[in-house]
């Protein structure tokens, strides 16, 4: 159940809850030797603490004393209360508030932004939902369609808003440094992209079983279509593989590599003008999204990208040679080396200085109102360009695409796979 508190003031991370034992406060939480003091931190709930909500979004967030963590949520009790005491343990107090329900925490007006590290299905209604609450919000990408990732953008301009999209290659100095060089010339003009993602694990079927005791599924589900609980349904290597919450290894890994791609073509803002993709699917399997893909994007300056499953990389290819690297992170390759030094006078350079990493620059923008590294709209933008190699495999055949518009022209098979209809039985 749901801890009960009293009201609270913004950025106050030290009530009392009621009828709880007094609060063990330590001399960071008072703004004691040099740390920020409470009435200068931001408060902070974060909703979803799996495996990268706890392990990479809050562990980070935990390391800046302008961030104050004061409440999280999670469907699983176990994972709410282990971030709980994760919480406590790093600020040496007793004062992270634990809710079972998210709109609890939203409600909550101690709480200044929001963290959201769901399965891809529920990042947008509570990034709604948070914002229309007066939150300033950070969460995960993808969306799941075209449409609400439209509308999301338009509700944070309209609550003027600051909206940052849980994505690090753009402070991830490999990927800024080869976006950089070919939009400053190095492979002169830039004629082909390839982008290497891994392929989807084609997960056996299971048979329904009850859910654990330790699980509330049905908000699991949430806007979802409703599925009987099987045991790996939920588990993050199952269902970003299940259409119904995700996009498979396109929308996922694709979301890191190919941000870099259309960054380095100055496309960022825009998209492709046609997609064309192709994909095997797995039999007997829990997965329902392609576990080998091929999908080639054109654009309107004659550039074409190529996503392909089997194996992580990038490289871009232009008049003067290619550059990119192999796997994750990896060290950056040319077909002449000397493709990799060449000057960028600052004055001159044709991309913005790498920013600090997303947990950084979002309390920054917090902060200062600026917009973020990975705004709503840059978030749109990918996530768009990844629906779309989706929607092309779904319906086997080559489509044009408005990026001005976000519309298939003439199209209306594939506009209307640009929305889906969103369960409400969760609400209940």
């Amino acid at each position: 159940m749901t801890r009960p508190i009293p009201p609270m003031s913004r950025r106050s991370a030290l009530t009392l809850l009621a009828g709880a034992a007094p609060l063990i406060v330590a001399p960071r939480v008072l703004g004691a030797d040099g740390t920020v003091a409470p009435s200068r931190r931001i408060t902070m709930g974060f909703i979803g603490l799996g495996v990268h909500g706890l392990g990479y979004n809050l562990a980070n967030f935990l390391q800046h004393d302008d961030a104050q963590i004061v409440a999280v949520c999670d469907v699983f009790a176990s994972r709410r209360r282990k971030a709980r005491e994760t919480v406590d343990a790093k600020y040496g107090t007793q004062g992270c508030r634990e809710y079972a329900d998210f709109r609890e925490l939203l409600a909550d007006p101690g709480i200044d932004a929001v963290c959201i590290s769901t399965p891809d299905h529920w990042h947008v209604p509570i990034a709604m939902m948070a914002l229309e609450a007066g939150k300033d919000v950070m969460c995960e990408k993808p969306t799941l369609t075209i449409a609400e990732g439209r509308a999301l953008v338009e509700k944070v301009a309209a609550k003027k808003a600051v909206y940052q999209v849980g994505l690090e290659d753009r402070s991830t100095s490999h990927y800024h440094k080869l976006a950089q060089l070919v939009r400053n010339g190095a492979v002169g003009d830039l004629r082909r992209i390839t982008a290497g993602l891994p392929s989807g694990k084609p997960f056996p079927k299971e048979e329904p079983a009850p859910a654990p005791d330790d699980l509330n599924y049905k908000m699991w589900l949430g806007p979802a279509p409703f599925h009987p609980y099987t045991p790996n349904r939920t588990h993050h290597e199952y269902w970003r593989q299940i259409r119904d919450y995700s996009g498979g290894m396109l929308t996922d890994w694709g979301a890191h590599l190919l941000d870099t791609a259309q960054v380095a073509n100055f496309a960022e803002a825009s998209g492709p003008v046609s997609v064309e993709g192709k994909g095997t699917y797995a039999q007997n399997s829990l997965a329902t999204m392609p576990v080998e893909f091929e999908v080639t994007y054109r654009y309107a300056n004659g550039v074409e990208l190529l996503a392909k499953s089997g194996g992580v990389m990038l490289r871009f290819e232009g008049d003067k040679g290619w550059i990119g690297n192999d796997g994750w992170l990896g060290g950056l390759k040319a077909s002449d080396p000397g493709l990799l030094r060449i000057a960028i006078p600052p004055e001159q350079d044709k991309i913005w200085p790498r920013p600090a990493g997303e947990h950084r620059n979002f309390l920054d923008c917090v902060a200062s109102r600026a917009p973020t590294t990975y705004t709503a709209e840059a978030g749109q933008r990918l996530s768009t360009l990844l629906h779309l190699g989706n929607i092309s495999i779904k319906l086997g055949r080559k489509l044009a695409w408005d990026p001005a518009t976000e519309t298939f022209p003439g199209d209306d098979a594939a506009n209307a796979l640009r929305s889906r209809v969103s369960s409400e039985d969760w609400k209940a």
